[in-house]
């Protein structure tokens, strides 16, 4: 049976891979409504009330819906995205849309960001659905487009104008769930929040001028190379905050790395030397404020002296701050430069969180311990966005969660995120798949 459960969520995984909903941000891209009519294909059946959401033409969102016996009884929703970023098959060993099968892994973009747990979801209520399960709360699945370009035309769209149908007390979405050893067993990183979103486009001026003269003029493109260094230097001072402190004191780390990845005045350094990658990279994120430059567009012709210069800075931030804070940041990171630049904000939403201590958690638990006996749950703050913020903003405990083997490290998937070579082992769907069964008969019943 557990094998049959994997192989259906390998098989849809690789469909799922192959529909390319491919998101670049612009609003024709993604075409997330392949995935959705494939899901829905899956999901259409007895005990199952689906509905498809179209906000664009081919952004579709499809929401299926076990209802609860009990009106009022806490319900559960499994949220996973269909859409994925682009990927430049050049820097693949496989094709990245292939969804082929090898040694025992789905490879493919979106097999962990975040199609594996989506695809799971699917097959786990059909499952459900096929088993006459009827819980006295609802169970509902939402496969939702647009994640990857913040959820406008998703989560956003469907919190905004259909809250109360996939409004849920709990809602699981990605993506923790990555077995970590520490001396006393396993301990599996449950996501109770993440950091704020503030991207913005500094513009940068300057004065135009022909280019063949080019001494002691104002020339933005210069000023702009000054700007780009001083934000990518500039450091704002850790944050060694309660999540990121259960989660370092949870999994057990030996005292010479939990030590400065606790102390606010040594884990900079430490972040620097270590030579684990991925967890360096997450360590710092998840305590500082950070700000990545990533866009820039300048010049007019190639004798002209750019006159301005537009750059996208992409900047998360930790619990606490808002807009004041970043600007203040903004400006003192610039110094004398920040006279000469202007802040247009294009998206600002602070950070989220959801408590730990509630059923769900329990429920995670105890159903992660029947695959990893010696298992415990640990807070863990993301840095990137997902779609559980727009739910919390309805009332909604959300966590992102999942159930992995341990064929690939907490290392190779911190680093396949949006990376090259991204894949996912089938023995992981099938684990993924019976935790989604296992919580919503333990939460629901």
């Amino acid at each position: 049976m557990e094998s049959d459960l994997a192989g259906e969520v390998a098989e849809l995984l690789q469909q799922m891979i192959r529909n390319a909903c491919v998101n670049d941000g612009s609003p024709e891209s993604g075409h997330e409504h392949r995935s959705a009519e494939v899901l829905r294909a899956v999901l259409e059946r007895p005990g199952l009330d689906l509905q498809v959401f179209e906000p664009l033409p081919g952004r579709s969102s499809l929401v299926a819906r076990i209802e609860g016996r009990q009106p009022g009884a806490p319900s559960l929703a499994l949220l996973g995205h269909t859409d994925v970023v682009p990927a430049n098959g050049d820097d693949w060993r496989h094709d990245p849309f292939g969804g082929e099968l090898i040694d025992g892994e789905v490879w493919g973009r979106g097999a962990v960001d975040m199609l594996n747990l989506t695809a799971s979801m699917a097959v786990a209520v059909r499952h459900l659905a096929d088993d006459g399960f009827r819980p006295q709360g609802d169970l509902v699945f939402i496969g939702v487009a647009d994640e990857e370009a913040l959820g406008i035309h998703g989560a956003e769209w469907l919190t905004t104008n259909t809250p109360e149908q996939v409004r849920a007390d709990y809602l699981i979405t990605e993506a923790g769930g990555f077995p970590m050893q520490s001396p006393d067993g396993v301990r599996l990183p449950v996501i109770t929040g993440e950091k704020g979103v503030f991207w913005c486009t500094l513009t940068v001026r300057g004065t135009p001028g022909h280019a063949s003269q080019p001494l002691r003029t104002d020339n933005a493109l210069v000023k702009a190379a000054e700007v780009v260094r001083r934000l990518a230097e500039y450091q704002p001072a850790a944050d060694i905050h309660d999540a990121w402190r259960r989660f370092v004191e949870g999994i057990g780390l030996p005292p010479d790395i939990a030590g400065p990845l606790l102390d606010p005045g040594a884990i900079d350094a430490f972040c620097h030397e270590f030579p684990a990658l991925g967890l360096a990279r997450q360590a710092h994120a998840c305590t500082h404020t950070t700000m990545a430059p990533t866009v820039m567009q300048a010049g007019t012709k190639v004798n002209v002296i750019p006159d301005r210069v537009r750059l996208d800075v992409d900047i998360r931030t930790l619990p606490g701050w808002d807009k004041p804070e970043v600007d203040a940041m903004l400006r003192d990171a610039l110094g004398d430069l920040a006279d000469d630049v202007e802040a247009t904000w294009n998206f600002t939403d602070p950070a989220s969180t959801s408590p730990a201590d509630t059923p769900l958690w329990n429920s995670l638990e105890r159903v992660a311990r029947r695959s990893y006996p010696d298992a415990r749950c640990v807070p863990f703050l993301t840095v990137g966005a997902t779609d559980a913020r727009f739910f919390r903003k309805l009332g909604t405990v959300a966590y992102g969660f999942g159930l992995f083997s341990k064929r690939l490290t907490f290392e190779d998937y911190a680093t396949m995120f949006h990376g090259v070579d991204e894949r996912v082992d089938v023995t992981s769907l099938g684990l993924s798949a019976e935790l989604w069964d296992g919580v919503a008969r333990d939460t629901l019943v």
